[in-house]
């Protein structure tokens, strides 16, 4: 009875795994009616008890051995599979093959369709783009290709992004050109820089001219009087015209082509030491505190005089800034506005290159400060010590930077970025005597107290012809 018993249990385990085993999925609920054949077909299952235990003997029941009579005909069921592992089965086959299938299996033609299909889509080949780049520049689409996606970026430099932040700043020079006999004078301009790269240089009683592009150097004129000597010279925008101011108190107008002097203006009582060109009109500063103003196109070229001021920029030496109308009001020649902030003479006067109503001035000796001032308020933007008399003022046109020329005591030019009035460079050897920028903005000429002028390349740009050969500036006699 024992044996009969342990072979019934392992019988009902047997039977039990192959249930489990041969079990249908469960029906789909609110599915659609499957066809005849497949209902059939997954209908309800005989049991495997039953299949295992079915003979012609009906009289059967569990607790006889099984296989004990002769006449017992075992059968199989018939079990059908369900679409859903039907569908499972082919993908799996599927992938099975795909991962044995060699890489260059694919017929040329359909990866020709691949790259033609991808390069209509995107505008590259996918295989060979790269999602990051990590040097060089991003890869340029084709000529004519528009892109119908969002663009997300562009090479083209946007309004926000035209003012450039950071450049190479020099420590020494570019050039350093000889300049014999120049005077040693900060308060007289010597040095103007044209339109067509021209630098004239006023050497005691002779102006020269040195052509930055071709090296060349020409005198342009020699006063004869004995101990009378060239104080200021200023190009016309154009850079045809050459305005000169001498210590015997005239104004000259200069044909540079012609090498001719065209007209000669008086009316001063003392040197003129400033000279500023605006459309046709001239405007020369003298000693005297005198500023007059000049139509150059006519006979009666003098227009009208302002007083008490070094300079036709407005600085003076009694310590005041004063803004003039242009042209004048009702009232006649009256400032707009008066500073009186400044401690010292005022000779370095500039305004800010991309705001007309921004000055900028720098104090002499007793003051060595540089302040920055909005003409429209009056109000002072920003004052910094620049421990130095301040000799002479430049904006940068690509920067917002300005560069200020400096002599007793530290004898150095500044780079000051702004807002922040922050000191970026430091040059320069002996005291600086004036200040010229080139046309492009980019190089800086100071006239130094040690006879030499000094190019800088201060503010990144259009870079001049290097010159030839040209060891001084003044002819060899």
């Amino acid at each position: 009875m024992k044996l009969k018993f342990s072979k019934t249990v392992a019988q009902f385990a047997f039977e039990s795994d192959l249930h489990s085993g041969l079990q249908l999925d469960p029906r789909i609920p609110n599915a659609p009616p499957a066809p005849r054949a497949l209902a059939k077909a997954a209908g309800p299952a005989p049991s495997p008890m039953q299949a295992a235990n079915r003979s012609h003997s009906t009289g059967r029941t569990l607790g006889q051995t099984p296989g004990k009579s002769s006449s017992k005909v075992q059968t199989t069921p018939m079990t059908a599979i369900s679409p859903s592992s039907a569908a499972q089965m082919e993908v799996a086959s599927f992938l099975l093959s795909k991962e044995n299938q060699p890489e260059n299996s694919q017929t040329p033609t359909k990866k020709e369709h691949q790259k033609a299909w991808a390069l209509n889509l995107n505008g590259f080949d996918v295989e060979e783009a790269k999602i990051l780049r990590l040097s060089g520049k991003p890869q340029i689409a084709p000529e004519g290709y528009q892109n119908r996606l969002k663009v997300i970026y562009s090479q083209k430099a946007t309004p926000g992004s035209s003012w450039k932040t950071c450049h190479y700043i020099p420590s020494l020079p570019d050039h350093i050109l000889d300049a014999p006999e120049i005077r040693n004078n900060n308060y007289l301009n010597l040095v103007d820089w044209s339109s067509g790269n021209v630098l004239a240089v006023a050497l005691d009683n002779s102006v020269y001219l040195w052509s930055a592009s071709s090296g060349d150097i020409l005198q342009l004129l020699q006063i004869e009087q004995p101990g009378e000597y060239v104080s200021s010279a200023a190009w016309i925008k154009e850079g045809n015209y050459l305005a000169v101011g001498t210590s015997s108190a005239e104004v000259q107008l200069w044909v540079v082509q012609q090498q001719k002097r065209l007209r000669n203006m008086t009316g001063h009582s003392a040197g003129v030491g400033s000279l500023r060109w605006n459309s046709y009109i001239l405007s020369s500063g003298s000693c005297s505190g005198h500023i007059h103003h000049h139509d150059v196109q006519v006979a009666e070229h003098h227009v009208a005089t302002a007083r008490k001021c070094v300079g036709c920029a407005g600085g003076g030496s009694d310590h005041l800034v004063n803004v003039w109308p242009s042209p004048p009001g009702e009232g006649g020649w009256v400032p707009l506005q008066t500073f009186t902030q400044h401690q010292g003479a005022v000779k370095a006067v500039a305004w800010r290159a991309w705001q007309s109503n921004v000055l900028t001035t720098g104090g002499g000796t007793s003051d060595r400060h540089i302040c920055i001032w909005n003409v429209c308020s009056g109000a002072c933007l920003s004052a910094v010590d620049a421990h130095s008399q301040v000799c002479s003022i430049l904006w940068s046109p690509h920067y917002k930077e300005l560069i200020s020329g400096h002599s007793f005591s530290q004898n150095q030019l500044v780079i000051w970025k702004y807002p922040t009035m922050a000191k970026v460079m430091k040059g320069h050897t002996s005291l600086v005597l004036s200040l010229t920028m080139c046309l492009d903005g980019a190089t800086v000429a100071s006239a130094a107290g040690d006879e030499t002028l000094r190019l800088w390349l201060c503010f990144e740009g259009r870079r001049p012809v290097q010159p030839k050969a040209a060891s001084s500036t003044k002819a060899s006699p």
